[in-house]
């Protein structure tokens, strides 16, 4: 019995293995002008196969760059485009740098760092002044999700600083206005959630206990 695990590898699988003898065998055919023809004939079943590459404007282009790839590069016949080089086809993935730059505060990420060097980069001035404490606010609604149940203003404006290669301070004696409400996650024990226009507290629940009753 012939599996198919047992024979040559598909190199196109959308093709199918009969695509694939026929590239291979026309090949074989010492006239250069009969085995031009030939191709020509498997380019039209390949299409006839792939029907959605006709939506493509350089479909048949890219129809006998599949044939090419089919052959191993090994085909000669006139061709109305130039063969492709096995090169072209496989480059080596592009490589992603990863940031080299390691965060800082980690509770904060990346993000927030890079907000820091943004508005850092701004020049001096009531605006850079807006947006620092604009920052300012937004850390600490970050900081208050994961951490303890109050957080200082001098907390969050050390941060910034430190964030910021001390490059970045906010305006003396600013203060940050009063947070309403509770920003740590709405299942967290303690945590408040707000139900009929009042904020209750989360209280842990208790296992229930069977009395046998």
């Amino acid at each position: 019995m012939d599996y198919n695990t047992q024979r040559e590898k598909l190199i196109l699988p959308e093709y199918g293995r009969y695509i694939q003898q026929m590239v291979q065998e026309a090949k074989l055919i010492p006239d250069r002008e009969a085995r031009t023809r030939q191709v020509k004939a498997i380019i039209n079943a390949m299409s006839a196969l792939n029907p959605h590459l006709r939506e493509m404007n350089d479909y048949y282009h890219k129809l006998w760059d599949h044939v090419y790839i089919i052959a191993d590069y090994d085909l000669d016949v006139d061709a109305p485009f130039p063969p492709p080089t096995r090169e072209s086809f496989v480059a080596k993935p592009h490589i992603i740098t990863s940031e080299r730059d390691p965060v800082k505060i980690m509770h904060y990420g990346r993000n927030i760092q890079n907000m820091v060097t943004a508005i850092a980069s701004k020049p001096a001035g009531e605006e850079r002044d807006a947006m620092t404490m604009a920052l300012a606010s937004y850390m600490r609604k970050q900081y208050l999700i994961w951490n303890k149940d109050t957080v200082s203003d001098k907390t969050i404006f050390n941060d910034i600083r430190t964030l910021s290669n001390g490059t970045l301070t906010v305006p003396e004696g600013a203060k940050l206005s009063e947070i309403q409400g509770d920003f740590r996650q709405p299942n967290t024990p303690g945590a408040r959630t707000r139900q009929g226009g009042q904020w209750h507290k989360n209280k842990k629940k208790k296992r229930s206990t069977s009395n046998g009753q």
